[in-house]
């Protein structure tokens, strides 16, 4: 069972990586698949954590992190929206 739930947290993992690895034109998508890495990372350190049995405060920390990083990808998002007046990362020079 345990093996199961790896594999799949691992395609999960991979699945994230080759979204976001992908050419998108859109910067929602790009912290979507971003934050998928970030879910699938949160239940690979469970796993681990709960196979070898010890305390989960780091999961804690991890998961104050991960809230803290997707609150500014959202307030990045929506300055740039705000400024340019869509997501795309051609609408914008990163110079």
């Amino acid at each position: 069972m345990m093996i199961n739930m790896m594999v799949v947290v691992l395609l999960m993992y991979i699945v994230g990586n080759l979204i976001f690895v992908s050419k998108q034109k859109h910067l929602l998508i790009v912290l979507l698949s971003l934050e998928f890495i970030v879910l699938s990372m949160f239940f690979i350190m469970l796993l681990y954590l709960s196979y070898i049995e010890v305390n989960m405060y780091m999961l804690m920390v991890f998961l104050v992190f991960s809230v803290c990083e997707g609150a500014l990808g959202l307030s990045i998002l929506v300055s740039m929206i705000r400024t340019h007046g869509n997501d795309y990362f051609q609408s914008f020079n990163l110079l």
